[in-house]
């Protein structure tokens, strides 16, 4: 017994250098996460460039939270990093296929890749959005591909069946997707028949009037 005070003050050194780690990498996680929704939010009013820019500075943030917990890989793995990566992911994915551009993968991006497909199937909820958002004005010009990037998506995801503490939860965000694409769907097709309508009308008053 009589090391184990010794063996206490070594442990109590290593958790205290952990607990500094930690409380340097919160706070940071959580600048990235803001930056990334401020990202999106740039993406919905199409500031693509504001958009660009408050992901650069995610990605930097989260860069140096990552440094800070590098010598631990146990707050590597914590929810708070996966969070920030998934929130980085979903940022860069929405952003590219508003602007039609190649998708980054998480190795691009790196990010976890269990991160990186919860990420992916938050941006389909966000692709929604942007839909509806263009439906609204009376734009339904790419509504179709749209979609179809959805499905894609999520017939992805659905593939990926392995437990969920590999995925990171990756079967509750499948079944977001699943429901958001059938809403889509049914919201889409409705205003394409509503719009073949409208333009129907339009013609036939167009030839009573002469």
């Amino acid at each position: 017994m009589d090391n184990l005070g010794a063996i206490a003050e070594e442990i109590r050194k290593e958790l205290e250098v952990k607990d500094e780690a930690r409380e340097k990498m919160l706070p940071l996680c959580r600048d990235s996460i803001r930056y990334s929704s401020t990202a999106i939010r740039a993406v919905h009013r199409q500031e693509f460039d504001e958009a660009q820019k408050q992901i650069e500075s995610a990605r930097r943030v989260l860069a140096g939270a990552e440094k800070a917990v590098a010598g631990c890989r146990e707050l590597m793995n914590t929810g708070t990093v996966r969070d920030a990566q998934k929130e980085l992911a979903e940022a860069n994915i929405t952003l590219a296929l508003v602007t039609g551009k190649k998708i980054p993968g998480p190795e691009e991006l790196g990010v976890d890749n269990a991160a990186y497909l919860n990420g992916l199937g938050e941006a389909v909820g966000e692709i929604r959005r942007y839909l509806l958002d263009s439906m609204r004005k009376g734009n339904l010009s790419r509504g179709e591909e749209l979609l179809s990037v959805m499905d894609d998506i999520y017939s992805v995801l659905v593939t990926m069946d392995f437990p969920d503490a590999l995925t990171g939860g990756l079967r509750r965000t499948t079944d977001m997707v699943r429901g958001v694409l059938e809403k889509t769907r049914s919201d889409l097709t409705l205003a394409i028949q509503q719009k073949a309508l409208e333009t129907k009308i339009e013609k036939y008053q167009g030839k009573v009037g002469k």
